[in-house]
C-alpha cells in the first residue's frame, strides 16, 4: 500500500534523486542513501536508483546530511556513472575488497 502523497518509485517519503551540476565545479544530489567512499579523485554513493561513482580531481564534500538524502560536492567533475548496486557485491567478495584491488 501507498501513502497518500508517495510515489510507487520513491516510498517511505523519500526524495527524487537529482544531481545538479554547475560548470563542473559544484554539484547536488539528492537521493542518497550511504556514502561507501570519498576522497580527492572519487567518490562512491550509493543512491536509492544504484551507486554513483564520481570522478574528478581536488573533491571535496562541502554537506552531507543522510538524514535528507543530499550531498554538495565541490571540485572539478570528470565523469559521473551509475551501475547496479548489485554490480557491487560479488559473491564471496566484500565491497571493500573490491574498492582496494
Amino acid at each position: 500500500m501507498v501513502k497518500m502523497g508517495a510515489t510507487e518509485e520513491h516510498p517511505q517519503n523519500r526524495s527524487a534523486h537529482k544531481i545538479h551540476m554547475m560548470n563542473r565545479r559544484t554539484g547536488s544530489i539528492t537521493g542518497v542513501t550511504d556514502v561507501i567512499s570519498f576522497d580527492i579523485a572519487e567518490v562512491l554513493l550509493e543512491t536509492e536508483l544504484g551507486m554513483l561513482q564520481i570522478k574528478g580531481a581536488d573533491l571535496h564534500v562541502n554537506r552531507l546530511s543522510l538524514e535528507k538524502g543530499e550531498i554538495d560536492l565541490e571540485g572539478r567533475i570528470d565523469s559521473i556513472q551509475y551501475s547496479e548496486i548489485s554490480d557491487f557485491k560479488k559473491s564471496g567478495e566484500s565491497l571493500l575488497n573490491r574498492l582496494f584491488r
